[in-house]
């Protein structure tokens, strides 16, 4: 394996680990073991465990907004696109190995002294919040920056209740829930 791969597979390695297990269940020997290589190699590549980590839960990042936003252009423009979000999750519990949110399932097993993994998950956060508030302000008419706020702060805080509570209760009742609430946030607007 070359070095850009060999790499990305230790990260996604440890993250399918860190996502099953838990962060703090999983070991570097067993990082190690399951990645087939040397724990020098590990080393070689990163620093730490939270390094790891961090690279995890950037990769799993990136594949979320990129799959999301490919996800919700491909729909309608409207109502379709601002409730895309729920199909989308839809989707995603019903993959095989769905344990909920990777940002959270982390972050619950942190100490507050843990900063550097925290930050990455806040900042992932934020980024799926302004995306949300692209998608309302592209499909709204005539909305204020305070109402798309509103609005996306309000299908944003759906969407993750809704990934917990259906991993908690092993069921997608709280995604079609999350959905049918959703369209009480821009009753009041011109969709597009």
């Amino acid at each position: 394996m070359q070095r850009p791969e060999l790499h990305e597979h230790i990260i996604t390695t440890a993250g399918n680990l860190f996502y099953i297990n838990g962060y703090n269940s999983t070991g570097i020997n067993e990082i190690v073991e399951k990645s087939g290589i040397a724990k020098a190699t590990l080393y070689s590549h990163f620093k730490s465990k939270e390094e790891i980590c961090i690279a995890y839960l950037q990769q799993r990042h990136e594949g979320l907004l990129g799959s999301l936003k490919s996800f919700i252009s491909k729909r309608k423009v409207g109502n379709n696109q601002l409730l895309a979000i729920f199909d989308f999750l839809r989707d995603l519990y019903r993959e095989e190995n769905f344990h909920g949110c990777w940002g959270l399932k982390t972050f619950g097993e942190l100490s507050p002294k843990q900063k550097k993994i925290i930050t990455t998950i806040q900042k992932h956060k934020k980024e799926l919040l302004l995306y949300l508030g692209e998608v309302v302000g592209e499909n709204i008419f005539n909305v204020s920056k305070a109402e798309i706020e509103k609005i996306s702060g309000g299908l944003y805080l759906l969407y993750e209740s809704a990934i917990t509570e259906s991993h908690l209760f092993q069921n997608d009742w709280p995604i079609y829930m999350a959905k049918s609430m959703a369209p009480s946030l821009f009753a009041n607007s011109e969709v597009k």
